[in-house]
C-alpha cells in the first residue's frame, strides 16, 4: 500500500472528516487507524500494534527519548502557565488598558498582529505563540474575532521564515539546497546566494503578505471570516463560546488590583532573549570549527531552544508574581497552584491535537504518500515551462495532505533540482522557489498541520473555525501566485510575474473591498 495511488486514503479521510464534523480529534484518529489498517495489509492485529508503535513513537525514537516533541509539549505547557501568571499579576489587564490608550482602531489592533508576525522571524512555531500571546489583548480589546488574529498570525509566521536565511527555516533549507548543488555539481552559485536570490521568487509569500495588508486596511471579510467578525464588533463575542478554544484560560483568575504593563512585557521579553540566546547557544555548540550565524542556525536546536527560553521566561513570570503577592500586595499567595492548574488546562486542548497530528503524520510518512505525490510530476512528460507551476501544485497538494512543509522540502526539492537539471538549468532556482511556495500554502490549508495548530492555540481560536476562514486567503494567494509561476515558466523573467501579480492584487483589492466589509 505504500508509494501507491492507497495511501492518499488516510489523509483524504482524515481532511474530510475534519471539515465535515469540525471533531478535530475524532478526525484525526479516523486517519490514524485507516493508515494503520493500510500499513498493516488489513490485519487488526498488526493494526493495533503499529497504532501503538505511532503513538509510542512520539515519546520515544530509536530506544531514546524523543526530544524534539517532548520538548515541544513541555514549552507549550510552560506557555500556559506563564499566560496564566500574567493574567494574574495583572499584567494582560494592565497591557490591555495602556494598548487601547494608543491603539485606538481595530485596523490598528490588526496591524500590530501582522507587522509583529513579520518581525518575529527566528522560527515558526515560536512567532505564532508569541505573536498571539502579545497581541491578543490588543485585538481582544478591540472587538476583532479570534479566528481573524490567527489568521494574520499563520499567514506571516511561515512566509516569513521561509525566506529568511537567519532563522530555522532558512538554514534546513539552505542545508538541502547545498547537498542538491553537490549532487549535480553545480558551482555557478552558492546555497546561500542561491537562497537570497530565490526570495524574490517566492511569490505566495509576497501575495500572502500583502493580501494580510489589505484585508486589515480594505476590512475584506471572506466567507465565515465575515461571520466571525460580524459578531465580534455586534455582541463582542470574539468566538464562539460552545466550541474548545486551545490556550484560553477556562476560568475567571484571580486578577491583581495593582499590576501594571511591566508584568506582561517582562515575561515576553524574557522569552523572546531566552529562546533566541538558547537557539545561538544550542547552533554554535553543536558546530566544529568557525562558527557563522548561518551555521549556527542550522545546527540550532529548535525544540530545546523553545523549552529553554520558556523556563527563563517562567522564572521571570513567577518573580513578578511573587512581586505583586509579596511587596505590591495586590493578590493572595493562594493563587499560585490556581496558576499552575489553569495554565496547563489551558494548553491541553493543543497538545492533544498536536499529539495525534504527530501521529497520522508518522503513519502518512510510512505509506510514502509524499514520495507517491512527487512520482507523479518526475514521471510526467510536460512543457518544462509549466515545471514551476506544477511543482508550486504538487508542493501544496503535498504539504495539506501530509501537514509537514518540512518534509514537503526534503522531497520535492531534490526532485525539482534533478528535473530543472536535466531538462532546462535556467528553472533551477525557480522550480526550487515554487517547491518552498507551494508547501507554505499546503501547510495554511491544512488541520493537520502542527503551525496551523500552533497558530490558532497562540490567537486563542477554534481550530477547526481557523482552518476554514483561511482557506479562502490562502486559496486566492495561491491562485495568484499559480499565474506568476507560469508567467515565470515561459518567460524566465521574475519582474514579470512580480508585475503581474502585483496588477491581481490590485484587482483583489477592488473587486471583493466593498463586497465583504463588515460596518464597524
Amino acid at each position: 500500500m505504500s508509494n501507491t495511488i492507497f495511501s492518499l486514503i488516510p489523509p483524504i479521510v482524515a481532511i474530510l472528516m475534519v471539515i465535515l464534523t469540525r471533531r478535530v480529534l475524532l478526525s484525526l484518529g479516523v486517519g490514524i487507524v485507516a493508515a494503520a489498517f493500510l500499513l498493516a495489509e488489513f490485519q487488526i492485529g498488526e493494526t493495533l500494534q503499529i497504532t501503538f508503535e505511532a503513538v509510542k513513537g512520539i515519546f520515544i525514537s530509536d530506544g531514546e527519548l524523543n526530544t524534539w516533541n517532548v520538548y515541544i509539549i513541555l514549552f507549550l505547557l510552560i506557555l500556559g502557565i506563564i499566560t496564566a501568571f500574567i493574567s494574574i499579576s495583572g499584567g494582560s489587564r494592565a497591557f490591555g488598558k495602556w494598548a487601547m490608550k494608543r491603539v485606538k482602531t481595530r485596523v490598528g489592533a490588526q496591524l500590530v498582529g501582522a507587522v509583529l508576525g513579520i518581525v518575529i522571524f527566528i522560527d515558526d512555531y515560536f512567532n505564532a505563540l508569541a505573536v498571539g500571546q502579545i497581541s491578543r489583548p490588543i485585538t481582544d480589546g478591540q472587538k476583532v474575532s479570534r479566528a481573524k488574529l490567527a489568521y494574520l498570525i499563520d499567514s506571516t509566521s511561515a512566509p516569513v521564515c521561509v525566506i529568511s536565511p537567519i532563522s530555522s527555516w532558512g538554514a534546513y533549507i539552505i542545508a538541502i539546497i547545498g547537498s542538491i548543488f553537490t549532487a549535480h555539481q553545480i558551482t555557478e552559485y552558492t546555497p546561500f546566494s542561491a537562497f537570497i536570490q530565490m526570495i524574490p521568487m517566492n511569490l505566495y509569500v509576497w501575495v500572502s503578505f500583502a493580501i494580510v495588508f489589505l484585508v486589515i486596511y480594505r476590512n475584506i471579510n471572506i466567507g465565515q471570516m465575515k461571520l466571525h467578525e460580524e459578531r465580534a464588533i455586534s455582541s463582542g463575542q470574539l468566538y464562539d463560546p460552545e466550541k474548545t478554544i486551545p490556550g484560553e484560560l477556562k476560568e475567571d483568575l484571580p486578577v491583581s488590583s495593582t499590576g501594571t504593563v511591566g508584568d506582561l512585557v517582562w515575561p515576553i521579553v524574557a522569552l523572546i532573549i531566552g529562546t533566541v540566546g538558547s537557539m545561538l547557544w544550542t547552533g554554535a555548540n553543536a558546530i566544529e570549527g568557525k562558527a557563522t550565524i548561518l551555521a549556527i542556525f542550522e545546527n540550532t536546536d529548535v525544540s530545546a531552544s523553545l523549552l529553554y527560553g520558556g523556563l527563563i521566561g517562567l522564572v521571570v513570570t513567577i518573580l513578578m508574581y511573587i512581586r505583586q503577592v509579596k511587596i505590591k500586595e495586590g493578590v493572595s499567595g493562594k493563587t499560585f497552584s490556581i496558576g499552575i492548574i489553569e495554565g496547563l488546562k489551558s494548553m491541553l486542548p493543543a497538545v492533544y491535537i498536536l499529539l495525534f497530528a504527530w501521529a497520522i503524520v508518522d503513519l502518512i510518512g510510512q505509506l510514502e504518500t509524499g514520495k507517491y505525490l512527487a512520482s507523479i510530476v518526475e514521471s510526467s512528460q510536460m512543457n518544462t515551462a509549466f515545471l514551476p507551476v506544477i511543482l508550486f501544485v504538487i508542493a501544496g497538494i503535498m504539504a495539506f495532505s501530509t501537514g509537514t512543509s518540512w518534509g514537503s522540502f526534503g522531497i520535492l526539492l531534490p526532485i525539482a533540482g534533478e528535473i530543472a537539471v536535466s531538462t532546462d538549468v535556467a528553472l533551477l532556482l525557480p522550480a526550487m522557489a515554487a517547491v518552498l511556495a507551494g508547501a507554505v500554502f499546503g501547510d495554511h490549508c491544512s488541520p493537520i498541520s502542527d503551525t496551523t495548530i500552533l497558530s490558532s492555540t497562540g490567537a486563542g481560536s477554534n481550530h477547526m473555525d481557523h482552518v476554514l476562514t483561511q482557506l479562502p486567503y490562502a486559496i486566492i494567494s495561491a491562485a495568484i501566485a499559480a499565474v506568476g509561476y507560469v508567467l515565470i515558466g515561459f518567460t524566465g523573467s521574475t519582474i514579470i510575474a512580480l508585475v503581474t501579480v502585483a496588477i491581481l492584487l490590485v484587482v483583489f483589492y477592488f473587486l471583493l473591498g466593498k463586497k465583504t466589509q463588515v460596518h464597524e
